[in-house]
């Protein structure tokens, strides 16, 4: 076996100690010097150290333009996340009493990617930025604790949907009622304490958290767990109950929704007549399905580097390709709310309304006259005032009338 610093600074220590080690000739071990101070705080430098090692861990390994490169791309997303996911929820109050008992599940939806970004993605810009992860272990337990939680509620989210969906398609209009709102409160309160019971795991000594391999960010410690049995079947266990499952039960509802919408069609043609009804499922299951494509794309890179990590070194991959698929699943927070402007009138409808009571004041002017105005001037929530002004000698004399946004839209 090859000797190490430190093996050799002890050796000199024994030496020194036992000048009449047989091992060595007494000429030559009267030979030996006596160790001078330096050494020794050589030894205590060359010594491993679990707290040095951890603050390494937590400084960025990446170029500082990747990390600044990094930290803008999640500005970006969390400017749109917060935006887009605030006008759903605003949308979603404004119709409360309108919403259907499926649209909850929509809520929740936007409920996780609005948490996930206002709760984690400033901590990561700063860190981006500053070129390594600030706050030590605290912030990086709880960095990782609110990725863990803010996933698996969204997995478990797009699972239920699924599911709900593919109840409702696949029952008669009697049995679909029955999937009422009490139904889907039960659903999001048990999706929660799913979440937090795996996000909790860690915390009690199945798993835990650590640094990404690139340092500026934090998650579950994947590449600590290939020599633990005890972090190997916690990783399996969630891979399995936190992603594959529910994978494949999106996979399987939505398959079976869309055959059924596919022979719902055929029906129709065989009439010559498409009902609005089908219509609207059929844009319904579209944008379900696009919504989760999106999501298991933007993490099935993560999860593959990480389930790499868990059978082989994190050092065999470059940091940038450990990044890269980081900042890709973490972009799936911001688009759902343009999956739903695309596909619902209803959602476009509403946020135009929002819009109108934003307080506008818009000026037109007529085509045959130059002395005539009318202001508009949106002044709540279905309310417009509008107000016609003609100028005469003998000054304007204005003329108003009072209309519902409604009809205006």
């Amino acid at each position: 076996m090859t000797e190490g610093p430190v093996s050799k600074v002890v050796g000199f220590f024994l030496l020194r100690d036992c000048p009449r080690c047989p091992c060595l000739p007494s000429s030559q071990a009267k030979e030996l010097p006596l160790l001078p101070t330096a050494l020794l705080s050589l030894a205590s430098e060359l010594s491993p150290s679990p707290q040095r090692d951890m603050e390494e861990h937590y400084i960025s390994k990446l170029h500082p333009s990747g990390d600044y490169g990094a930290g803008v791309f999640l500005l970006v997303i969390g400017i749109l996340t917060v935006l887009g996911n605030s006008a759903v929820l605003a949308v979603a109050v404004k119709r409360s009493s309108h919403l259907r008992s499926p649209e909850l599940l929509t809520v929740n939806l936007a409920i996780t990617d609005l948490g996930m970004a206002i709760s984690m993605y400033p901590l990561a810009i700063a860190s981006a930025w500053n070129h390594a992860w600030l706050g030590g272990d605290a912030t990086c337990i709880y960095y990782a604790l609110m990725g863990f939680l803010f996933g698996v509620a969204s997995m478990m989210t797009l699972s239920v949907m699924a599911v709900i969906r593919f109840l409702v398609t696949h029952s008669s209009k009697s049995n679909s009622n029955t999937i009422n709102r009490k139904v889907i409160h039960v659903s999001i309160a048990l999706i929660w304490l799913y979440a937090a019971l795996w996000a909790t795991l860690p915390l009690l000594g199945w798993g835990h958290y650590g640094p990404e391999p690139f340092g500026t960010s934090c998650t579950i410690a994947w590449s600590q767990f290939h020599n633990s049995a005890n972090g190997l079947s916690f990783i399996l266990s969630m891979f399995i109950l936190c992603t594959i499952l529910p994978a494949i039960t999106i996979t399987i509802c939505y398959l079976g929704i869309a055959w059924k919408v596919h022979k719902t069609y055929q029906k129709m043609q065989n009439f010559n007549r498409t009902s609005n009804a089908a219509k609207l499922e059929k844009k319904l299951t579209l944008m379900a399905v696009l919504i989760s494509v999106g999501f298991l794309s933007a993490w099935t890179p993560y999860a593959a580097v990480s389930f790499w990590s868990i059978f082989h070194s994190s050092e065999s991959i470059p940091p940038i390709v450990t990044l890269l698929p980081c900042l890709f699943a973490k972009s799936s927070t911001a688009y759902n709310p343009f999956i739903y402007y695309a596909f619902s009138k209803t959602f476009r409808r509403e946020i135009k309304r929002l819009q109108c009571c934003c307080g506008q004041k818009v000026y037109f002017s007529t085509k045959h006259t130059t002395n005539s105005h009318v202001s508009v001037i949106w002044s709540g929530r279905d309310n417009a005032h509008i107000s016609s002004f003609r100028k005469t000698d003998s000054g304007e004399v204005p003329k108003s009338i009072s209309c519902s946004c409604r009809s205006l839209i």
